[in-house]
């Protein structure tokens, strides 16, 4: 085991099954308790740290009976992709609250991400879904924004709103 399958699973409270995999990026899977971290080259400490502290944040806050059981939209299509970007903002907060040494990996990960052009966005947003900028603008914080994406975001209310009626549940 090493060390990146010991934080996670020191993180999650539980012995999960940590994968390193060629894969295009990391993923939680909540029925079978599996984290995939995917195998990029040259990737820092800070990105992998935000990765685990992502995935380990399903494992703790994203349970099977809410989000595929329960989840009356989750055969709509498109609709999963939203619900799927508002729980991924809900986990991330809660694990920089549960976490706050994670703050810090969060944001230089997201940086890094964005270097890297992970997102598309170096030729800017304007082909891109209104979700997708939603996903930027809670994710990547100030590293990946412009003032037209900012200021098309904050004119939808209703983002603020979901995120708040989640949080109460």
């Amino acid at each position: 085991m090493n060390k990146t399958d010991l934080v996670a699973k020191l993180l999650a409270n539980e012995n999960l099954t940590v994968l390193q995999e060629p894969v295009r990026t990391a993923s939680f899977d909540i029925v079978n308790r599996v984290l995939r971290l995917p195998q990029w080259k040259d990737m820092t400490q800070d990105l992998m740290d935000m990765l685990v502290g992502h995935e380990v944040g399903h494992a703790l806050y994203t349970t099977e009976e809410a989000y595929l059981k329960n989840n009356p939209y989750k055969d709509v299509k498109h609709f999963a992709g939203y619900m799927n970007v508002l729980e991924d903002v809900r986990i991330e907060k809660l694990m920089k609250r549960r976490y706050p040494g994670l703050r810090k990996s969060f944001n230089l990960g997201y940086k890094e991400l964005n270097d890297r052009d992970f997102f598309g966005v170096a030729n800017g947003f304007k082909d891109m879904l209104l979700i997708d900028k939603i996903n930027l603008y809670f994710k990547a914080g100030y590293s990946c924004r412009s003032e037209e994406h900012t200021s098309e975001l904050q004119s939808h209310s209703f983002i603020s709103y979901a995120v708040f009626c989640l949080k109460k549940k």
